[in-house]
């Protein structure tokens, strides 16, 4: 059976003209909010919508260049025969991967070393992660400083707020957790790395390995029956 996130509508709301998009996982999420719609998260489920100010051939042009995008990356997309096109665009690894690739780097890590050298790249105080995003929460900040609405000088304040306050509170944990592991020189007790070699000394020649069998998980006892419900 298709997975049902794996399909996507993109039409005209025939009562508002409204240019929306239905459905999708988290990651057709994403490739519509990079093809330029804005996210509308409601109680029982999230859309997507043009932003406003587009003009009526804007719209078509966005919405084409999603539909060209979701059907790139494996998506079957119902749309308006506005939209429908043949493109299929050249997709590049976004910069959220990399970071991604450092969570892949904690779990598959086997010493205190190996998850301490994946949160330097986080942590690094000029360079690191976690500084860049310093650097783009400012700028933007001061972005907002230029606008000229009412509430632009608010929201530099709360931007420069986050950096100020949370965000310097998690750049100072993770750092401490970061050294903490490295000057631990551990291996992790639940985690090993498997050499693929088997001792002149094992008995059984079949084996590929010479680790250790998995603990035997013992099934769980079942409930207790409620006194009212024997004989």
């Amino acid at each position: 059976m298709p997975r049902t996130d794996r399909f996507l509508d993109i039409r005209r709301d025939p009562h508002s003209d409204e240019l929306l998009a239905r459905s999708g996982d988290s990651e057709a999420h994403s490739i519509l909010q990079r093809a330029g719609f804005i996210a509308v998260v409601r109680l029982h489920e999230t859309y997507h919508r043009a932003p406003t100010g587009l003009t009526h051939d804007d719209e078509n042009r966005l919405a084409t260049d999603a539909v060209a995008r979701l059907r790139a990356a494996g998506y079957h997309v119902d749309c308006d025969a506005d939209f429908d096109t043949d493109a299929r665009p050249a997709s590049y690894l976004p910069l959220g991967s990399s970071i991604a690739h450092l969570a892949d780097r904690i779990r598959e890590a086997t010493t205190t070393e190996a998850a301490a050298d994946a949160l330097t790249e986080l942590t690094a105080a000029h360079d690191g992660i976690l500084a860049a995003l310093d650097d783009v929460l400012t700028a933007t900040a001061d972005f907002h400083n230029g606008l000229g609405q009412a509430a632009d000088p608010y929201i530099a304040r709360r931007l420069r707020y986050l950096a100020d306050e949370h965000l310097r509170v998690i750049r100072t944990d993770l750092a401490d957790t970061r050294n903490t592991l490295a000057d631990r020189h551990a291996p992790h007790p639940g985690r090993s790395t498997c050499a693929q070699e088997v001792p002149a000394t094992e008995r059984e020649r079949s084996a590929v390995c010479a680790c250790p069998p998995p603990p035997r998980t013992l099934p769980a006892p079942p409930p207790p029956v409620a006194a009212g419900l024997r004989r």
